[in-house]
């Protein structure tokens, strides 16, 4: 037996790192026993409110000496306290469903391996593991040969990217703007900020009363940049709104975008896993015809955050755009090392999370998770007043709803007090300002939440307007 070693874990101290020569039987009774304080933190999820209604703050600062397995699992205990709870049935406010399990159980192998994609020789088979999957999910979505793509954390950093390789391709871009709808996603606000763009080469457009681009905008727009002699960096597109669900024109905006030769992405952050269904592909027709696509699994298929994936027409323009030579790296075996295909260096193998789940999921899988969630939210807006209360019109799995024939006033005054009193009962909606005013809305991706829950939801909204 190696020095230092315990066959009795009970007594042991959990030691900063695991044995390299034999298994840590400490390291398996912490593991067990976290696994037991996340499994019954899960499990409980129906008897507690989605939002805590106490928030417990561990301790800070490291103590002197190490801390001990009851300590350590006493401190994970008092986070998990105040933590928000996707998987309770009411949790229904924004887009992040319960995880599935096969994605917890990555997560905890992407962490103990520890592998970096920030180069081949790092993470040698995830490497090729993420290329291959991106390469996967761009056949489906209807790309072309050459197609590629990258993971990265977030749909945010997706969106930077796909501007800032949109910007790299194109000729005298400058002092380019870009056009969008104003209900686009505001991580276009930060994009142009980090690309050192000035706030007026954001460009947002007006949307039809489904809350769509409106194609004749960006059109008339585009005339004019062209008579200003201004180029256009992109149009960027939105598959999903964040309130309302609205999907953009893209069949239209990409013949737009080809006439002119401008760059079209598409922020489907929200709603581009729907080109994973044969029954609903048809929602994202037009999507094949992006120059660039984001994409967040995490929004709706559970695959733990974070997870996003920004795919590219032509895969090798972010090799050109973020390619540095990585002069202190071996030479990669695959196409390319994984952190010069985008902004970030070091990488966690985050593509871990989303390979296994869409593994357990199957193909049957991934369709039961996006037919439900529609028939979920369909369910929920047919048995709302809809005397008293607007719908706002969208078509994925999304509803904003407000009061009807109210002054703002009185509107955000009687959504801020049904809010609470939905929390109350266990029902967690969201409360976005939109337009004038605010409203609330509805995310129906929980596979927890039966057809019991939503006609009690509907009845306690309805309650309120009478």
């Amino acid at each position: 037996m190696h020095a230092g070693s315990d066959p009795n874990p009970s007594t042991a101290r959990l030691a900063p790192f695991a044995a390299p020569y034999a298994t840590d039987p400490v390291l398996q009774d912490f593991l067990h026993r976290t696994a037991d304080l996340l499994c019954a933190w899960i499990g409980s999820a129906e008897q507690h409110s989605p939002l805590p209604l106490m928030r417990p703050q561990p301790s800070i600062a490291p103590n002197t000496e190490a801390a001990d397995l009851d300590a350590l699992l006493h401190d994970l205990q008092v986070v998990m306290d105040g933590a928000f709870q996707p998987s309770h049935p009411g949790s229904l406010a924004h887009l992040d469903p319960p995880p599935l399990t096969a994605s917890i159980a990555a997560e905890l192998v992407c962490a103990g391996l520890n592998n970096n994609l920030l180069a081949d020789e790092l993470s040698p088979g995830l490497s090729s593991l993420e290329q291959e999957l991106c390469r996967w999910f761009c056949q489906r979505l209807g790309l072309p040969k050459g197609a590629g793509g990258v993971l990265a954390s977030g749909g945010t950093l997706s969106n930077l990217m796909a501007l800032v390789t949109a910007r790299a391709c194109g000729q005298g871009l400058r002092d380019g703007v870009i056009l969008c709808s104003c209900d686009s996603h505001v991580s276009l606000v930060k994009a142009t900020r980090v690309m050192g763009l000035p706030d007026e080469a954001l460009v947002l457009l007006p949307t039809d009363d489904a809350g769509r681009l409106c194609v004749a905008a960006v059109e008339q727009k585009l005339n004019h940049l062209r008579r200003l002699q201004r180029p256009c960096l992109a149009v960027v597109a939105t598959a999903g709104t964040t309130v309302r669900g609205a999907i953009d024109p893209l069949l239209q905006l990409a013949d737009l975008c080809r006439l002119h030769s401008v760059w079209l992405h598409v922020d489907a952050a929200i709603g581009g896993v729907f080109a994973l269904s044969a029954e609903h592909a048809s929602l994202m027709r037009g999507l094949d015809q992006a120059d660039s696509i984001t994409l967040n699994p995490q929004k709706l298929l559970g695959i733990t955050k974070a997870s996003s994936l920004l795919l590219l027409r032509d895969g090798h323009q972010l090799s050109t755009t973020f390619g540095t030579g990585l002069p202190y790296m071996e030479r990669p075996t695959g196409e390319h090392h994984g952190g010069e295909v985008g902004l970030q260096g070091t990488r966690p193998a985050e593509v871990l999370k989303l390979w296994l789940g869409l593994r357990q999921l199957g193909e049957v899988g991934i369709e039961t998770i996006l037919s439900n969630a529609l028939a979920r939210r369909a369910a929920f807006a047919s048995q709302l007043d809809s005397t008293r209360l607007t719908l706002l019109p969208g078509e994925l799995h999304i509803q904003a709803f407000r009061l009807n024939q109210s002054d703002s006033a009185s509107g955000d005054a009687w959504s801020d007090h049904l809010r609470q009193q939905l929390l109350s009962a266990g029902y967690m909606l969201s409360r976005p300002f939109y337009g004038d005013r605010f409203c609330l809305k509805g995310v129906f991706g929980n596979p927890h939440t039966t057809p019991e829950h939503l006609t009690e939801l509907a009845q306690l909204i309805n309650g309120s307007v009478r």
